[in-house]
This record gives C-alpha cells, structure tokens and sequence, in this order.
C-alpha cells in the first residue's frame, strides 16, 4: 500500500468518503458447517441421477435428486452417454467405474464458495475442479425375460466437484445396490444422511453415517508428508460405531493398472509430465478410467494441469474438438473403449492399448514399444504405441524391485506403494530445482516497508534458472542420468509448467501482501497520522479497510493476531478524527 500525497486541492473529501468499502460478507468460515437444507450435501456432492434406457429414447436421465439440484440439457446428454458402457464393452453385471464433463458456464453459485473454504488446505491435486465435474457410476446390466430389451439396465451416477475417486466409488456400492432392490425411497434417505454429514474439511478424521453404517475418513492437507498414511488409528470410543475405515480417498491401485506396462513406466510419466496427447485404449470403462486416473496422479504432487477425461465416447461434446485433424492434437489424456476411436485417433502421437486387467499375482505378458502405423484396431495386440524418446535413462531398479514382487506374489497393495514412491521421488526430483530457484524470486523481506507499495517478484528467466542446474540439479537428489536440461525446456512449455508456476506465483504474492500487512501492524500510524492532512487519514483508513477485507476474502496467510492488531489500527485512527467524520466512516464501513 502506497501512502501516496493526497491534498484538498488535488481531491475533494466528499469524493474521498463515497470510496468508503461497504460491509461485505465475508464467505463461511471453514470450521463453521453450513446450517441451510441441502448445504451439508452439497458441500460433498453437486447431485445423484439415475440413468436408464428407453427402447424409443435410449439413455434417459429418469431421476434427479435432490430435485432442485439444477443440471444443463448439455449436461444431462452427457451424463446419459457417458453413464453405460459402449456395447461393444460387454460389461454384464455390475461394473463401476468415472467420467469427468465440463461444467456449463456461469453456473457458480454459493456452494461453490463454502468449498473454496473447506479446501483451501488441500493438496492441488485434491481440490474441488472449478470447471468440471466427476461423475462416479454404478452400472447395473442383468438379464430380465420380463423386458422387451431382455436385459436390465441402469446407472446410478454421483456428480461431484471433488476428485475422491476411492471415496465415491466406495460410496455407490453401498448405495446402488440398495437402490436397485428398493428403488427411490433408499435413495431419499441416503442424500439425507449426506446432508447429515459433516464438511469436507482436509486434516480431519471424519465419521460418515450412510445406509445404516460409518465410514471413516481423512482427507489429507497440503501439510501432510506424501505417502503418509491417512488414516490415525485412535482409541476414541466412537471408533466402536465404524464400519468401514478407508485407508485412501483418492488413490487407484497403481500396480493394477501399470502392470502390463511397467516397463515403460518412465516413459509414461515423461509423457504424462510434458501433458503429451495421450490415450488410453481399453476393453471396458472401468479399465478405461482407472488407467487414466492412474496416469493423472503418477506426477502427484504436482497437479496434472491438461485436460483428460477417464471415459470418453463419440458422443461427447468436445468429440470433434478432440478428434479434428486439422490442427495438432491437444494437451489431453482420453480413456475410450469404443473400436471406432482406433482410427479416429491413429494421428494421436502416443497410444496405450491395454488388454484385461489381470487378477493380481498373475505374472503379466510384458508389452513392447511399437509404431504408430502398427495400430490399426481396437483388436490389435496391447502396447504403447508411439515414436517418443525418452530424455532420462530407464530405470532398471525399479523394473527389477517390480518383477521380484511380482515373483514373490507380493501384495497388490504393497507394489502399488512402491511404484507411487518411485513416481514420487522422481517428480520431487523434478520440481524441487525449480521451487529452489522460484523460491529466489522473492524479494527479501527488509525491503518490505509500510509506507511503500510491496515489491514485485523478479521475473522468471529459463536461461537464469538452467544456470543453477549445474550446481542444484536433481542429480543431487536422483540417480538417473539422461537429458535433464532438454527435459525441463520441454516441461517449461507444456501446461503443467503454467499451472505449477501461476500457483506458486499467487501463493509467493499473496505471502508479500501479508507481510506488508505485518509491515503496516508494527508501524506506528498514530505517529504518521499527525504529521497529514484528514483528507490522507481517511484515504489510508479505507486502504486499510480494503486491505482486512482482503485479507480474509483471499485467506491470506496471516496470524489472527496479525488482523485483529490491524483492526484496532484502524478502530484508533478513526477516533483520532471529528466525530462527523467518524460517524461517517463507522456508518459506511464495517470495522
């Protein structure tokens, strides 16, 4: 904040006052729940819908609840198509699996600002898509002689901001299956045992009535070491009434999914790092999104910042979008399972053709690395397709430490820890060169003064930060060797690079605004306020008004202390001025 000179001639003190910021509301605290009908279940889920089939329609949305949840007609042709499995798939049974779809624009409302709050600690890959939402799908396709189709089908589908991927599934197999047997009734009650529930606060160990038992969970914060174990064991009597305590609420099994391909799996997370076009081609939905859910976290903890989507159909509407050939394929991973996608997509650059996914012990066929010109059908035998070439070195540690699990029949559990502690290592090793060097960028904090506006943060520069490679490389916390140089020029193009440092970027200025906040509370402005003109004192009350509201608008990381010293600040300017003016100040401002 500038103090800049402000005199009577230059502005006149009635202008001055209609500047005075008006109350606001400053959005819900987060350890405040919300108390309105259908706020505690929006804050988790946006809506549950059935989806059936009709002989004359096709796929139907036939409930909505809760019924006031609202949903474009866009987004209802989505959820219908992306809802069943193409019926080439030949899932009988029940399977499950998750589509992600844009959101229709303008559409926030006021639950999208209580999340704001509830997530603000999460880790980035874990907070609420802003423009997307998951939806979670519990299919059901049973032979029925009583149907002129012969068959029984139907989807239960959650829609959701939040990317709980284990949670939800979780959630839906004790739902569905009681829906399918008593139908809308079971419904009603279980959206109102959500609206029962709790906030999705990260960091706390939460207990979730639902369908007659309780699930316990945590959902992890920023703060939490990766890897770390989510849930803590407690000897708190309430345990006694859980039902289920789920170790992960995001986490697919790694192993599962990169067990015919964990040869490449370096490769794979190059591809997924640099946000290459990627898809992945699969005989069922299931597979389809669980790869691509895999793919999308094996670069945890930096956020996958591209677009993918974990089923993809011919009828989605970014079909040609993602499909044209008139122009290079986007920054996207796609999970599709229908045979038509083999040649729609044969211009892609990378492909991963995936067979069924074997139990786990079986020792998997290990696929190769073959040409594009090679993939001709949905048929044709499972591998990565593409002309890449890695800049790192393989890591035949890793490969070795897999095949020895594999041979030993060790837990799927216990090879999937291993591979998402390899990706870890390997993206910390990554990222921490360029945390090293941003963290530089920063101004240091004496030249931080009250009385001036905060400093700006230095520039990026490619060429100053692959200078400080030679001496603070990741060969330093890797043992692979490679292209580490070309791999970073490449990663500093690519979406992911844009999203990570615009992050960082508002997190670094948000910290100087709060240390000129600090700044401005260990002045002395009563001092200050003497040597000015009332024009000046009122022009740095509202300054500082503005600046407390946004402090708590942004959440900015500040003590409570710190504001409520900058609020008798202001509380004591006031008084030091006429009582017309004080009048005014109080009446027109909050403080």
């Amino acid at each position: 904040m500038a103090l800049r000179t402000v005199t009577a001639d230059g502005e006149d003190l009635d202008e001055l006052l209609q500047r005075v910021i008006p109350g606001k509301d400053y959005p819900c605290s987060a350890d405040r729940s919300p108390s309105l009908p259908w706020d505690r279940f929006a804050a988790w889920v946006h809506c549950i819908c059935v989806v059936g089939f009709d002989l004359e329609l096709g796929q139907a949305v036939e409930i909505i609840y809760p019924p006031h949840a609202k949903l474009s007609d866009k987004e209802k042709t989505s959820i219908c198509y992306l809802s069943f499995p193409d019926s080439n798939s030949g899932c009988l049974g029940d399977t499950q699996f998750c589509f992600r779809i844009r959101q229709s624009a303008n559409r926030r409302s006021s639950h999208d600002c209580l999340l704001d709050q509830y997530d603000r600690d999460a880790p980035v890959y874990l907070k609420k898509d802003s423009a997307h939402y998951y939806g979670y799908v519990y299919f059901r396709q049973v032979r029925d002689k009583t149907l002129k189709r012969g068959y029984f089908q139907k989807s239960l589908v959650l829609l959701s901001k939040l990317p709980y991927v284990n949670f939800f599934h979780f959630l839906l197999k004790l739902i569905a299956p009681e829906y399918f047997d008593k139908n809308e009734p079971c419904l009603e009650a279980a959206c109102n045992d959500l609206d029962r529930w709790p906030p999705p606060i990260p960091g706390r160990t939460l207990n979730l009535p639902t369908m007659g038992v309780v699930v316990k969970v945590r959902i992890p914060t920023g703060q939490d070491k990766p890897g770390a174990t989510q849930i803590v064991q407690s000897g708190d009597e309430t345990d006694t009434q859980v039902s289920f305590a789920l170790p992960t609420i995001h986490e697919v099994d790694l192993f599962r999914c990169f067990c015919p391909i964990f040869f490449h799996v370096q490769m794979i997370w190059e591809l997924v790092l640099l946000g290459e076009p990627l898809v992945v081609m699969a005989p069922s939905p299931a597979e389809s999104s669980e790869t691509v859910l895999a793919l999308v976290c094996c670069v945890s903890p930096l956020k996958y910042c591209s677009d993918f989507r974990p089923y993809f159909t011919i009828h989605d509407s970014e079909f040609k979008e993602y499909t044209t050939r008139t122009q290079a394929p986007p920054s996207v991973i796609l999970g599709v399972t229908n045979p038509f996608f083999a040649k729609t997509l044969q211009h892609w650059p990378h492909i991963i053709r995936i067979g069924d996914m074997k139990p786990a012990g079986d020792i998997p066929k290990q696929v190769k690395v073959k040409k594009l010109k090679n993939l001709k059908t949905l048929d044709s035998k499972p591998g990565v397709y593409t002309s890449y070439k890695t800049f790192l070195s393989r890591d035949e540690e890793i490969i070795k430490q897999v095949q020895k699990g594999i041979q030993q029949k060790r837990p799927s559990e216990a090879q999937s820890a291993i591979l998402r502690r390899y990706f870890l290592e390997l993206t910390q090793s990554f990222i921490i060169p360029l945390e090293r060097y941003v963290a530089s960028l920063m101004p240091l904090q004496k030249s931080i003064s009250p009385w001036k506006s905060p400093p700006q943060l230095k520039p990026f520069s490619e060429e100053e930060f692959m200078k400080t490679l030679e001496k603070a490389g990741p060969q330093l916390t890797s043992r692979l060797k490679g292209d580490w140089i070309g791999l970073y020029r490449q990663f500093l193009k690519s979406p992911n690079f844009d999203g990570w440092f615009r992050s960082r970027w508002k997190e670094m200025t948000q910290k100087l605004e709060a240390l000129h906040l600090e700044a401005l509370c260990d002045a002395d402005l009563l001092i200050w306020i003497q040597k000015h003109t009332e024009v000046e004192v009122v022009d740095l009350v509202l300054k500082l008004k503005e600046k407390l509201v946004q402090a708590k608008q942004y959440c900015l990381p500040l003590k409570q202390d710190t504001l409520e010293k900058l609020q008798l600040h202001i509380e004591a300017i006031i008084c030091s001025l006429p009582e017309d003016l004080q009048s005014i100040l109080l009446k027109n401002g909050t403080t």
